[in-house]
């Protein structure tokens, strides 16, 4: 493959293209932009992962929002409300592999957060400019076949995206080229996978995982291929086929990750030192016959906290700790992502960490907290060995996250991602039990379900169905200490009105710093001393969703 050369601000040189050039599967115009216009012509490019990993926001589905104008200084999105509007221009490649990507963009007026994302939206730069100012960068990517979410077969991807983000920041020039050095191939979960972004673009509100920011830290040292995805365990990244993709590419050189845990704690075959430690045993043996290296990965800290006291609470240790020694058995580097993460968290506190988080989510980071804990990653890469080079300046987020307003005209529009609490609620005239109010509590309030229970209760038996369930009320501080007498609990007693709001309160206070105003979201003449209605307490916990 010769060098691939674009033009976007001279009509006069080879390779230019227009704003008005759109890239079309059926047409076969291989190269051009994406908009909403040609990206619903095609369904391969309504999937993200194999796409730019940007789209719309839900009320603007259907609609022209990408606006492109060309001028001497490239290409451009016009956009005149709230966030930025990216502006992505994809071409072909003959085939998988790495490739050395040059980028030029150029900004009208001042931008602060400009921004360059290659393929699944991977930041390669970040930076300010000037009003006039030009950048030119060299990157790295990674193509190669993906199993996207709800498919289950690899999906061939022969396509390279570019991606501009800021204000103003005009896409001037492009040049692709094949690359030969070593790959960072990451496996993990969704802390760590690309997360798509919706737009308007704020990095606050988008979801984003650490392996799509690591590249921007690794420049053209390495190029990444991240196999992580949503729902991951160290089981299924095997048998969901994603690892097939990764062991079959890997070579001398490479560097292999995994970061995986928050989703294995839910299976009682795989905790910390028992099938969670035997996998990840198998992957070292067999990337090592590879002549790769394999690398683990300490499971990303969330933000969460013990309701009663306050106090920071470690759901993930035991597989920090399974981590760390399996490493040291088997003579491989760890990286300690979750000590470092955990440790900024609590320096932080509940509220200031909530910044680096996705909203009202306590496990998955945005884009200001993917691009931290990325940063710490490379950090232990290099603490190790394995990558040399500085670390690239913070980002930090605003004190208060700025976050889209809805149009009057879309406000009664229902998101179609947004969760129906509690619908088709069985036996809503029922007194709710104990175990029912810790359900709903953790249901509203988005806590992590566990499968694993410790017989803290003499009356909760770990194979009864709603242990689980008290396990994660305990280790979250929401079962108030009057409510256990003697060891027991009596999960199948009615809870009242009181207790419930109580249970409720040790949620919400582990989520919020405000506390509950009890008469905004109690019906008139709800009873703090009778059994709750389940209907009634399911209407509460819809109020006080987080």
């Amino acid at each position: 493959m010769s060098v691939i050369k674009y033009q976007f601000n001279c009509p006069t040189r080879d390779g230019y293209v227009d704003a008005d050039c759109l890239y079309q599967i059926a047409d076969g115009i291989r190269y051009g932009f994406l908009t909403e216009e040609n990206r619903k012509q095609a369904k391969r490019l309504q999937i993200p992962e194999l796409n730019s990993g940007m789209d719309a926001v839900y009320w603007l589905c259907g609609q022209e929002v990408t606006r492109l104008v060309s001028d001497d200084k490239g290409c451009f999105a016009s956009w005149d409300s709230e966030g930025e509007i990216p502006v992505t221009f994809v071409t072909d490649v003959p085939a998988e592999g790495n490739y050395q990507v040059k980028v030029a963009v150029t900004a009208q007026g001042a931008v602060s957060d400009a921004m360059i994302y290659l393929g699944r939206r991977r930041l390669a730069w970040r930076g300010s400019l000037a009003a006039g100012e030009r950048f030119e960068g060299t990157f790295l990517t990674n193509i190669c076949p993906i199993v996207p979410r709800t498919y289950s077969d690899a999906m061939e991807d022969l396509t390279l995206d570019i991606t501009v983000i800021g204000r103003g920041l005009h896409l001037t020039a492009a040049e692709v080229s094949p690359w030969q050095g070593p790959t960072l191939y990451i496996a993990g979960d969704s802390t760590v996978t690309d997360q798509s972004a919706d737009y308007p673009y704020l990095p606050g509100s988008s979801y984003c995982g650490w392996g799509q920011m690591i590249s921007a830290f690794l420049g053209t040292q390495m190029a990444v291929s991240n196999h992580s995805h949503s729902g991951l365990t160290t089981e299924s990244f095997r048998t969901e086929g994603h690892y097939d993709i990764l062991i079959n590419r890997i070579k001398e050189g490479d560097i292999c990750l995994f970061q995986f845990g928050h989703n294995d704690q839910k299976l009682m075959h795989l905790m910390a030192d028992g099938g969670y430690r035997d996998r990840l045993a198998d992957y070292i043996r067999e990337i090592k016959e590879k002549g790769a290296r394999p690398v683990l990965v300490t499971p990303l800290a969330r933000n969460s906290w013990k309701g009663n006291d306050g106090s920071y609470n470690d759901l993930l240790e035991p597989f920090d700790r399974a981590c760390i020694r399996l490493a040291k058995d088997s003579d491989i580097p760890v990286l300690h992502l979750h000590q470092k993460s955990m440790d900024f968290v609590a320096a932080q506190g509940r509220e200031s960490a909530k910044r680096f988080f996705f909203p009202s989510d306590y496990t998955h980071s945005n884009d200001y907290g993917a691009y931290l804990f990325a940063g710490y990653v490379y950090g232990e890469l290099a603490a190790n060995g394995l990558v040399n080079g500085e670390m690239l300046p913070a980002w930090m987020p605003p004190a208060e996250l700025p976050v889209l307003s809805i149009p009057e005209e879309y406000a009664s529009m229902e998101n179609p991602n947004a969760e129906h609490l509690f619908e088709g609620l069985e036996r809503p005239q029922e007194h709710a039990t104990r175990t029912d109010a810790l359900e709903f509590v953790i249901t509203a309030m988005h806590f992590f379900p566990t499968n694993v229970y410790n017989d803290m209760f003499e009356d909760v038996i770990g194979h009864e169905l709603y242990a689980g369930t008290v396990e994660c009320a305990y280790q979250n501080g929401l079962i108030p200490d009057e409510m256990v007498k003697d060891g027991k609990l009596h999960p199948d007693w009615p809870v009242t009105g009181g207790e419930f709001i109580e249970i409720l309160r040790n949620g919400y206070q582990s989520r919020k710093s405000d506390a509950v105003d009890v008469a905004a979201i109690t019906p008139e003449g709800f009873d703090e001393k009778a059994p709750i209605a389940r209907g009634v307490a399911a209407e509460i916990c819809k109020k006080l969703h987080i």
